[in-house]
């Protein structure tokens, strides 16, 4: 993407990026209890009903980190190919790929369980914004407000699960303007049903990742079951036969991840100037370091593939989000955007002194933090030790203490409501490839050692003396944390077992954590507590000048976007919105199916049988964000046309800003599906139960 047509989108962009209003073009994730329903009927001509809201609530999932959709009434569950890699990997084996060679179900009795798989069904949400913020009472200060709101919040989601039937969560809503408490059914029994090759779901490979014109079947279906049966369910959403046309007005109901487009010129001149360089640096050198183990053979690559995709894509989305945040015209813009609202807030002595002071306190808290991040973020956080062995051993030390505490004292993801959910990561067993560990723990430690120093006292005391590598390869060699029965077992032995421990893996967390609790203190108090008043009083500001009629950043919970299928003009050239079976064959053999433009052989054996104008991908305006991956795209009638699973270049910036002229998301048509599952796979069982009205 050029520079020139780089800073046309995101000058637009920011247009918007304080006025996340209804009735803006295609824009806004939209909660469902404040569906904008005349907006929608005005920019798209459809008028959505009380009964079609509830049937696309019901029938969405959350997968962990994305989205999908019941398809059938007999519990089966659509969602991506990426969406579901992890999980794939963990049903894998070295004699049996699942991500390389595809998986079909041929009988009901072949579905296989994944073994560490929860989906959530939202039941519904409450607005408990009166109650979290009467918690905090004039005269507190922003530490105790936010102490006060966060016991509240567990209160709250203790009072639901106690009621029984419902797990729940207390969700921060502009920044701390509103609080809504979201009900979730969950099941546990979920079995993979079909999932195609890696070659075709992730067709064009990171060459292709955030472009269009694509050609990949980017899907998988899962089965839930309830007490040994596929779960019966009420509402779900058929595959549409037919897809759709140019122009049709298209939904998605998914789950877009944590996005920032309410956030002040400080902050996110903090992203461009700390947060995502960091990142970028840390997980470059895990790229690499997988990278480098990967060539020890196939099974080695096998072993990799799962992290490899994840951090290739979160780069891309980063380095996207960098190019936009250092152009200059991202910040000319916002700060007129900025200094509009402002005006208009201090021309009113009331809202002046309501709301005047909010982004003095946001810049405040963001110029402390950077004194402290990078020891935050490599301690705290724990990106210097990426390994899934110390994300365990922090979860097991800290419940340990944490739940000897008051539920409403606790640190937020250490409250009952998250307890289930712990137990079971520490008695699942998922398969944990310790090579695999070890090159990423070295290389996170070799970061830290780069960016903090060798001087660093903490840090030296870590590395006991020891290269990165060496010590790496010393806590990798003497863990037992890969095992489930033993984490099972220091879970159940509570804070005597873990101090006991001298796994050590354990004994890293139990050095860390008096520093890591420090950070965290200084961290919650001086930048969270601040910025949640700061950001609630600009949330305001914004409904008290332009009206409540607003959307919230992403938070990873259920929302509706609105939109079109369109096509759109990239450096003056026509961008249609669909292509065809036929393109990926010429795609294909005009790259001499060398990968990543290698489709499987089960494609090249079906070439006679598969409908070459069949539709295989598609675009369209509707807003989505990390998150969305999975999401339903569905039609008028509440039937799915297509299957979210990408973005072009331009949404990566959705983070911070939507431009209708040019993002687009990127989906696998609902032909595709039937005609691969009919004429590729000999699937037409399950091709027949996604055509169940």
């Amino acid at each position: 993407m050029s520079r020139r047509t780089s800073r046309c989108v995101w000058v637009v962009s920011l247009l918007v990026l304080t006025l996340p209003l209804a009735g803006q073009a295609h824009e806004g994730f939209w909660l469902f209890n404040r569906v904008p329903r005349a907006a929608i009927k005005q920019a798209v001509g459809v008028e959505l009903t009380d009964a079609w809201l509830q049937r696309v609530q019901q029938a969405s999932v959350r997968f962990p980190g994305g989205s999908g959709a019941f398809v059938s009434p007999d519990g089966l569950v659509l969602t991506n190919h990426h969406v579901s890699l992890d999980l794939l990997h963990q049903l894998s084996s070295a004699g049996r790929d699942f991500v390389k060679d595809g998986f079909l179900a041929v009988r009901p009795a072949d579905e296989r369980r994944a073994p560490n798989l929860e989906l959530m069904i939202l039941d519904g949400i409450d607005d408990v914004t009166t109650r979290v913020t009467a918690a905090a009472t004039p005269g507190m200060s922003a530490e105790d407000a936010l102490a006060a709101r966060r016991a509240v919040m567990a209160t709250i989601e203790e009072e639901t699960i106690a009621r029984g039937g419902f797990d729940s969560e207390v969700v921060t809503l502009f920044q701390g303007a509103q609080y809504h408490l979201y009900r979730y059914r969950k099941f546990s029994d979920v079995r993979l049903v079909f999932a195609p090759e890696f070659e075709i779901a992730f067709f064009g490979g990171d060459a292709d990742n955030f472009t269009f014109p694509r050609y990949a079947l980017d899907m998988t279906l899962w089965r839930v079951y309830d007490n040994g049966k596929p779960l019966r369910v009420k509402h779900f959403l058929p595959l549409s036969t037919t897809g759709a046309r140019e122009g049709d007005a298209v939904f998605t109901a998914g789950h877009p991840a944590q996005t920032q487009r309410l956030n002040t010129v400080a902050h996110l001149e903090f992203l461009r100037d700390h947060a995502l360089p960091l990142s970028i640096d840390t997980y470059t050198h895990v790229r690499g370091a997988l990278e480098a183990f990967g060539r020890g053979g196939v099974e080695a690559r096998r072993q990799i593939d799962d992290d490899f995709f994840t951090i290739e894509n979160s780069l891309k989305s980063w380095r996207g989000q960098l190019q936009g945040l250092t152009d200059p015209a991202l910040v000319t813009m916002k700060r007129g955007a900025e200094r509009e609202l402002r005006s208009r807030v201090a021309a009113n002595p009331e809202w002046q002194q309501q709301f005047g002071a909010a982004w003095d306190q946001v810049a405040g808290a963001r110029g402390r933090l950077t004194a402290y991040n990078r020891d935050r973020v490599f301690f705290e956080n724990g990106m210097g030790f990426s390994t899934q062995y110390f994300t365990l051993a922090r979860t097991l030390l800290r419940w340990s203490t944490e739940s000897l505490r008051p539920n409403g004292e606790r640190l937020p993801e250490y409250t009952d409501s998250r307890r289930v959910a712990i137990e079971r990561q520490m008695r699942t067993a998922v398969p944990i490839h310790p090579g695999v560990e070890q090159a990423k723990l070295s290389a996170t430690l070799t970061v830290m050692q780069q960016v903090l120093g060798s001087h660093h006292a903490l840090l030296r005391r870590v590395l006991a003396g020891k290269s990165p590598a060496a010590r790496a390869e010393e806590l990798v060699a003497g863990t037992k944390l890969g095992d489930a029965p033993t984490r099972a077992q220091l879970l159940a032995g509570g804070q005597a077992a873990i101090a006991a421990s001298s796994d050590p893996f354990l004994v890293l967390a139990r050095l860390l954590e008096p520093r890591s609790r420090e950070l965290r203190r200084q961290y919650d108090n001086g930048v969270v507590a601040v910025e949640r008043e700061a950001y609630a009083k600009i949330a305001r500001a914004i409904f008290a000048v332009r009206g409540d009629d607003a959307y919230p950043d992403g938070t990873f919970t259920l929302r509706l976007s609105y939109g079109q299928v369109k096509g759109y003009r990239e450096a003056g050239d026509e961008v249609k919105p669909f292509t065809d079976v036929s393109g990926l064959f010429q795609r294909g053999d005009g790259k001499e199916r060398m990968p990543p433009y290698r489709y499987p052989d089960s494609w090249w054996r079906a070439r006679g049988k598969i409908a070459m104008d069949t539709p295989l991908n598609l675009v369209s305006t509707n807003d989505i964000a990390g998150g969305n991956s999975g999401s339903p795209l569905i039609n008028a009638r509440g039937e799915i046309v297509g299957l979210i699973f990408d973005g072009n270049i331009h949404s990566l910036g959705g983070d911070y800003g939507y431009d209708e002229r040019l993002n687009r998301a990127v989906a696998v048509h609902s032909s595709a599906i039937l005609e691969a599952l009919r004429a590729v796979y000999g699937a037409q069982r399950l091709a027949d139960e996604l055509r169940k009205r």
